[in-house]
């Protein structure tokens, strides 16, 4: 029988990752915890994981020490790699002359293995940053850039799985534990890696065939050399083809989710809101038997203990205790299975945890993989050669149990010896899985060395695990109460509900928390249950049997031509009523292309014809444009058609394009273009709604300045550009920012939303937005000046005067909303930088 070593007062364990009901004792800051547990360096210690004994001192300490502050340049958009530049050249020598105690104090430094030197960390402790001026400057520039998509908070080990994941341009991908969505960020870049190059190309080559200068008084900006990944997906004019589907259990991490997706504004990702375990699948068009997708690539972030954000989450050195990492591990095999049914022959998942446990670890690739039909279905993917400068460990081959008890299990064999007469209560039970399986030869044993553990002490980080596994052949995954094809004869329970302690239960990144609890809600549907017709009322979860996982025929992944599309049937339930407590979501609607007000739109902005009609959408029951008109990829469109009223519980999905102005005039287009769309549908607008800026000083005018007055020859102020908005007429135009040569010019090209008013104009952006570009284009923190405000409203007509009634009301009344706010007031600057300054991933939510 196993040794009673590590007993404790209490069952179940701390750690958690993220949200759910924590009745653990209020969180302690890092310096009041004592950095210090006996049971937890123990029982790590008697793993081995660090065999070295010196070595293993620089373990621990790590493990006292604060994390570093680490961030990423959004490596996706063109003009991040301007931010980053800002901040080599302007903040780094700033901060390099700084003293703290007559030491230079350390600037941020790139990631030395992240591509491109897209990642940074800085040590600085907390209580030297407040002290110094130039970290003040410093972390308002990260406040800034975050907020418009450019910067994203995220720890360094946390952005390991996507760039193992090795996503390609046009590949399908599922984010199953998204929230908070920093690894869904790092995704959604990588589907759009090179589109802009590659849309810079197509257009240069339009405008050469029409005998025409893309950027006339201007400096053509061209592709990286080097950037190999502007030469794929070229099949939608260059546009983006890839998917990302970004899940979470709890509907209001999905939301959280939301916020952090949404700075990256891309039309190809879908925010579904479901639990991992039985993650419904998804049809997509098919022109005979039903179809369903199956993922390129697919990360497995799971819910775990966390006890690996040690350095982050301090409580955890008061609140580990033995059995800390058993409570999930059932739920955890449960979600990288379902994740392999899902997954493309030839296709890779990436398993990843902030655990160090191998009972959340290996024992769950191990135990999924068996489940699966073993390594000649899946295999681990060795990966020593991938992102070249990150220090790892093998995973391990052995390891022990300590249950709920304090007490040590060598085996299997050895714990079902010993328990099998002694009755104990189910919830205490240990799982063939957690422990090592055995083999008969060492060619039986799996490669488990090829997992990859990151240690706190490798490069000042926090502890992770990750491993990719590639499915060789179709699956069809074993019940979790059959007895293992390779043990036959082998005695052992059925899967137990495993539970942790209440006072204790881990929270996770999934909504997880008692894990016996989770388990008798969610029980999952029979495998035959799948072979059932969809239900709206009920999720479908494929077999393997009928999700096939060999390419089908090019007619059935075919979509409806532009000619040929009609807007779906509504299959969907009436607006207004909820299913359960689900949180009512407005229908995705999309529009018929020769709709009467998207013609409005097509002819005000002489939109190309090359620019697809058959993706625009509304959120609304009728099915009709009132407020707002949104834009996805044809393959998120597909799923939103194919799958409405299905059961499936899409949350957001779309990039707003146009919202309607509250504006006057009877040649006026009211749908003004969104800054979150202006992007994808800039290069694809008429001359006519063209204006383009050259110099510095225009542009600051126009940022500094909110609704300019431009009558009685005040258009004369803006420069280069006063005579086009002399002539011009009201609406919604495209003002293009060009690099130049000159003294006064721009590096990088900039594309913004301008309304022309009769008496003034305004830029279509967040108040966030331009102070954001004031603060990294000029170095100006000064307050913006809101003329809307100076002067009094006019509502007389008076001698053919101008009046209030569709004149001025464009400037005063929809002051929010030609700012892009939507008709929301600015959110308040303190909170706001509370949840973004302080990190969207708090503590435990990696």
């Amino acid at each position: 029988m196993g040794r009673n070593k590590f007993r404790g007062n209490k069952h179940g364990g701390g750690g958690g990752r993220g949200s759910g009901r924590d009745t653990r004792a209020p969180y302690a800051s890092y310096d009041e915890v004592k950095k210090s547990n006996e049971l937890f360096e123990r029982y790590y210690n008697e793993l081995n994981l660090v065999p070295d004994e010196d070595e293993r001192k620089e373990f621990w300490a790590a493990m006292r020490r604060e994390l570093p502050n680490s961030f990423r340049f959004t490596g996706s958009k063109g003009h991040a790699l301007a931010v980053q530049q800002r901040l080599i050249d302007h903040y780094i020598p700033q901060i390099i002359n700084v003293k703290h105690e007559g030491k230079a104090v350390d600037p941020p430094k790139p990631v030395e293995w992240y591509p491109e030197k897209l990642a940074w960390s800085m040590t600085t402790p907390k209580n030297v940053v407040r002290k110094f001026p130039p970290f003040a400057s410093f972390q308002k520039f990260l406040v800034s850039e975050t907020s418009v998509g450019n910067i994203s908070r995220q720890e360094i080990v946390s952005m390991i799985p996507p760039l193992l994941l090795d996503v390609k341009p046009g590949m399908t991908v599922l984010d199953m534990c998204a929230a908070p969505g920093s690894k869904s960020a790092q995704l959604i870049e990588l589907i759009h890696a090179g589109e802009e190059a590659r849309i810079r190309k197509v257009v240069q080559k339009i405008a050469q065939e029409q005998g025409r200068e893309a950027s006339p008084g201007g400096i053509e900006v061209k592709a990286e050399e080097g950037d190999t990944r502007a030469d794929d997906d070229w099949s939608d004019d260059g546009r983006a083809t890839g998917l990302l589907v970004a899940n979470d259990r709890e509907y209001r991490r999905a939301q959280m989710l939301v916020h952090q997706v949404k700075r990256l504004n891309s039309p190809n990702i879908i925010v579904t809101n479901h639990d991992a375990t039985q993650f419904p699948s998804i049809r997509i068009p098919s022109n005979g038997p039903p179809r369903y997708l199956k993922f390129d690539r697919i990360l497995a972030d799971v819910p775990c203990s966390g006890d690996g954000t040690v350095r982050k989450s301090p409580n955890i050195w008061k609140d580990w205790l033995p059995g800390s990492g058993l409570g999930l591990h059932v739920t955890q095999v449960r979600i990288l299975v379902r994740a392999l049914q899902m997954l493309k022959v030839g296709g890779r998942v990436v398993y990843s945890t902030c655990s160090l446990n191998p009972v959340e670890n290996e024992a769950v690739i191990s135990a999924a993989i068996d489940r699966c039909g073993g390594s000649e279905k899946v295999r681990i993917v060795d990966c020593s050669n991938e992102l070249p400068g990150l220090k790892r460990a093998p995973g391990l081959k052995s390891w022990k149990i300590v249950d709920k008890k304090g007490q040590i299990w060598s085996s299997w064999e050895e714990y079902d010896e010993a328990t099998k007469d002694e009755g104990l209560d189910e919830k205490m039970k240990l799982v063939r899985g957690m422990f090592p399986l055995p083999s008969t030869t060492e060619a039986d044993a799996l490669p488990l060395d090829r997992c990859i553990r990151v240690y706190p002490h490798f490069q000042d980080t926090g502890g992770f695990f990750i491993t990719a596994l590639e499915k060789l052949s179709e699956i069809r995954a074993r019940p979790e109460n059959a007895k293992p094809e390779n043990l036959p004869n082998a005695k052992h329970p059925a899967a137990p509900k495993v539970e942790v302690n209440n006072a204790n239960k881990p929270t996770n990144a999934n909504g997880e928390g008692n894990a016996e609890e989770n388990a008798a809600s969610r029980k999952r549907e029979r495998e035959e249950d799948a072979e059932l017709p969809s239900s709206p009322k009920k999720q479908r979860v494929e077999s393997d049997v009928t999700m096939t996982d060999t390419p089908a025929p090019a007619s059935s992944e075919a979509t409806p031509k532009q000619d040929d599309y009609a807007a779906p049937k509504d299959s969907g339930p009436p607006a207004g009523k909820k299913k359960g407590d689900q949180p009512f979501e407005e229908p995705y609607k999309y529009l018929n292309p020769e709709h009467p007000e998207l013609v409005k739109i097509y002819n005000f902005y002489e939109i190309s014809p090359r620019f697809p009609k058959t993706r625009y959408m509304v959120r609304n029951a009728t099915g009709e444009p009132v407020k707002a008109i949104y834009y996805t990829s044809e393959r998120v469109r597909d799923i939103l058609v194919c799958n409405e009223g299905q059961g499936i519980k899409f949350v957001q999905a779309g990039v707003k394009m146009f919202m309607k102005q509250d504006a006057q005039g009877q040649d006026i287009c009211r749908w003004r273009i969104q800054s979150e769309g202006i992007p994808i549908l800039e290069p694809w607008v008429g001359e006519s709604r063209v204006v383009r800026l050259y110099k510095r000083e225009t542009l600051r005018k126009l940022l500094i300045e909110m609704f300019p007055r431009v009558g009685n020859g005040d258009w004369r102020k803006f420069n280069e550009i006063g005579e086009w908005i002399r002539d011009v007429s009201m609406g919604c135009c495209v003002l293009r920012v060009e690099p130049s040569d000159a003294e006064d010019g721009f590096k990088e090209r900039t594309v913004l939303p301008l309304w022309r008013s009769i008496n003034s104009i305004n830029l279509m952006l967040p108040k966030e937005e331009r102070k954001a570009m004031l603060l990294r284009l000029f170095n100006d923190e000064s307050e913006l000046i809101d003329h809307s405000k100076d002067r009094e409203r006019i509502a007389v007509v008076k001698n053919g005067s101008e009046s209030e009634n569709g004149v001025e009301v464009i400037d005063h009344q929809s002051a929010h909303q030609v700012n892009g706010d939507d008709a929301k007031p600015e959110p308040d600057r303190e909170a706001f930088e509370s949840q973004e300054a302080n990190g969207v991933e708090t503590p435990g939510d990696e």
